[in-house]
């Protein structure tokens, strides 16, 4: 089995989340908690802004938790960033430990389940996790200086300048009735995929073995969930991955949502959608959390999407290795 079950159900007691004028134009933006003017965030470079907007994020999920940062066992937080910058210079501003994860884009859902398994196993109590991403930061180092303004190809996503975070806790912390059941870790999979553009056909194949390895090991079937979550494959990679998935006898095209697909308006400009660590992240704390407390939704499997490139390696002729994370979160 891939999947850990979480015997002590551990709690998310709040989330924090900000994100760019861009993305907060769309279905999301109004359950964001700071919508920036602009993408500098007051800062002199896009870096110093994916930074900033993390360390706001991580501060307002512990405000939101009504709790102090002296309550706060560990942070474990990500970013797409060489070396992790955003997360590491991010809990600089902060007196609690701090555990640095990469996974691309499925660092929400991987942070999120690590943060279950140490509450799970009673090394800690109160964990935040956390991520985000920024356009102009990630387009300069994956692609082209944005000063050169290259013809963006049409199964290209947009990177989201945004982070979120959740506060999780042990169960008997608080009120909330909002449990991390289980997390499936996902395996690294690689169709062979060579085009840095189409991201979502890449991630895609690694979305589908972790869906099917989460319900062979849960004996769950896509319609025991209100939403299967993925992280950003974006409208081409949700389309990939509902037939991979219908190929392998199972159905989710009826319950299956994408952060990428719903993050943005849907205009010409955005193509696919969204992409980026912070996609993920944003929407899931901010949107579905704010759902799944009303009880608007009650069970999620929310699985992030990453593609593990770097551009020595796409340079090298190397094709794309990706991976998936998923978490069940449930009212209990």
């Amino acid at each position: 089995m891939q999947t850990v079950i979480f015997k002590n159900q551990p709690r998310i007691i709040a989330g924090g989340s900000v994100a760019g004028p861009k993305e907060c134009s769309g279905v999301v933006g109004k359950y964001v908690d700071k919508t920036l003017e602009d993408d500098m965030f007051e800062e002199s470079t896009y870096e110093k802004a994916e930074c900033k907007m993390l360390s706001f994020a991580i501060a307002k999920a512990i405000e939101k938790g009504e709790m102090s940062e002296q309550d706060v066992d560990m942070l474990i937080s990500g970013d797409l960033l060489n070396q992790i910058i955003s997360a590491s210079f991010a809990a600089r501003d902060y007196d609690f430990p701090f555990l640095g994860v990469y996974g691309a884009c499925s660092t929400m859902a991987e942070s999120m389940a690590l943060a279950a398994t140490f509450i799970d196993g009673g090394y800690a109590k109160r964990i935040v996790a956390a991520t985000g991403s920024h356009f102009s930061s990630a387009e300069r180092q994956y692609r082209y200086p944005l000063e050169l303004g290259n013809t963006r190809p049409p199964q290209s996503q947009w990177t989201v300048t945004g982070a979120g975070g959740v506060l999780v806790t042990e169960k008997s912390i608080g009120k909330s009735s909002l449990a991390i059941t289980s997390a499936t870790f996902g395996k690294v999979v690689d169709f062979g995929i060579t085009d840095v553009n189409n991201m979502g056909a890449a991630m895609a194949p690694a979305a589908c073995d972790t869906i099917l390895r989460h319900f062979a090991d849960m004996g769950r079937k896509p319609s025991d969930y209100d939403l299967v979550l993925t992280g950003d494959l974006g409208a081409l990679g949700s389309r990939i991955l509902k037939d991979l998935t219908w190929e392998k006898g199972l159905d989710i095209a009826k319950n299956h949502v994408d952060c990428g697909e719903i993050v943005y308006n849907v205009i010409e400009d955005e193509f696919q959608g969204g992409s980026g660590a912070g996609c993920s992240a944003v929407v899931f704390s901010s949107y579905i959390l704010d759902k799944l407390k009303k009880k608007q939704l009650n069970k999620v499997l929310f699985v992030a999407t990453g593609a593990l490139l770097s551009t020595i390696s796409s340079a090298q002729g190397e094709s794309i290795p990706c991976i998936a994370h998923a978490v069940s979160v449930e009212n209990v």
